[in-house]
């Protein structure tokens, strides 16, 4: 049977305000990116969504982000390297003790938003971020976007990267995803995403926003958990992979096949 990773962003609620539904999703998914407190996610809810996880046997990942409360880490910020290595440091050890009182493990670290985007490209960030993952435990993996130049920096720095492809998402001909708020740059079609990700699976490759075809390597395939009907789309992804041979498994260390 072929094997994928499917991953989700979870942990994202704050006090009283909802993000997502992760006890939903985390029977779906097989590797769940936790936020650390930065862009989202309180203590209490972090935690909570650490035990599910670790009740389901999924993996998890930091999600680290800018110190972006109000924005929900989607804003661009150009921090000293020292501070963003720190930050990115501060928020992996605060997930490990999270996780541990959980009776779970970071297996892997994954940055959020306009911090994953900077870093694609961005080589002074990039290497603030790969910094900190390796002063923390240099055997963390680096879940990053697909052919970008952040893979290559990782990799030459010693660290494992795992690619992953965005189902829900609309990729531009260089391989970079399309901006959001331009028009059919999230997918919510539950049809539309499992063709894609069928088709990425079967032949690796994936249609851009003109029509032509990108080839990304891919370990992992993420589904945002607050793009709406997030869930039923994952379960629909899930449902159809598996109905072609497609079975999930964690790419982090530990992971359970599901």
């Amino acid at each position: 049977m072929r094997m994928i990773d499917l991953n989700s962003d979870l942990g994202e609620s704050f006090g009283a305000w909802r993000m997502g539904d992760d006890a939903a999703m985390l029977e779906i998914v097989s590797s769940a990116n936790i936020a650390c407190g930065f862009h989202a996610g309180d203590p209490k809810g972090i935690l909570e969504t650490l035990r599910a996880a670790a009740r389901a046997g999924v993996a998890v990942g930091a999600h680290v982000g800018y110190p972006d409360l109000v924005g929900f880490g989607r804003r661009a910020m150009e921090p000293a390297s020292a501070e963003l290595t720190a930050d990115v440091i501060y928020q992996i050890g605060a997930l490990q003790g999270l996780a541990r009182a959980a009776g779970t493990s970071v297996r892997y670290v994954k940055p959020h938003g306009a911090l994953y985007n900077t870093i694609a490209q961005d080589a002074r960030q990039a290497q603030a971020v790969i910094v900190a993952i390796r002063a923390v435990d240099p055997g963390l993996p680096l879940l990053a976007l697909s052919g970008a130049p952040v893979v290559g920096w990782a990799r030459e720095a010693g660290l494992t990267v795992l690619c992953e492809v965005f189902a829900d998402r609309a990729y531009l001909p260089d391989g970079s995803l399309a901006p959001r708020g331009t028009p059919g740059a999230v997918l919510h079609d539950p049809e539309e995403v499992l063709a894609r990700m069928l088709r990425l699976v079967g032949e690796g490759r994936i249609a851009a926003t003109d029509g032509r075809d990108i080839t990304p390597e891919a370990q992992s395939i993420c589904v945002h958990g607050d793009t709406p009907g997030s869930v039923a789309l994952a379960r629909a992804l899930r449902a159809g992979l598996a109905a072609r041979g497609v079975g999930l498994r964690a790419f982090a260390p530990g992971g359970a096949d599901a």
